[in-house]
């Protein structure tokens, strides 16, 4: 009996390691890559606004007034 399951455990490890090779080849494909024909184009349309809205006390705007030129 021990001859018998002694062979069925080598066939079954066989048969695992049959299959394990099998799965390898399988999935150890080649990864080609190459460069494309035509330039790549990135198309950067960006419209940037921006609106500054400021409100002064009457004190700051007389200041401005006043030294307008360093302004």
């Amino acid at each position: 009996m021990k001859g018998t399951h002694r062979m069925a455990m080598m066939r079954n490890r066989a048969s695992v390691m049959v299959a394990l090779a099998t799965t390898m080849a399988a999935l150890g494909g080649c990864v080609t890559v190459s460069a494309p024909d035509k330039p790549i184009v990135i198309n950067l349309n960006i419209n940037i606004k921006q609106e500054v809205v400021y409100r002064l006390d009457g004190k700051a705007k007389e200041v401005i007034d006043e030294n307008a030129e360093i302004f």
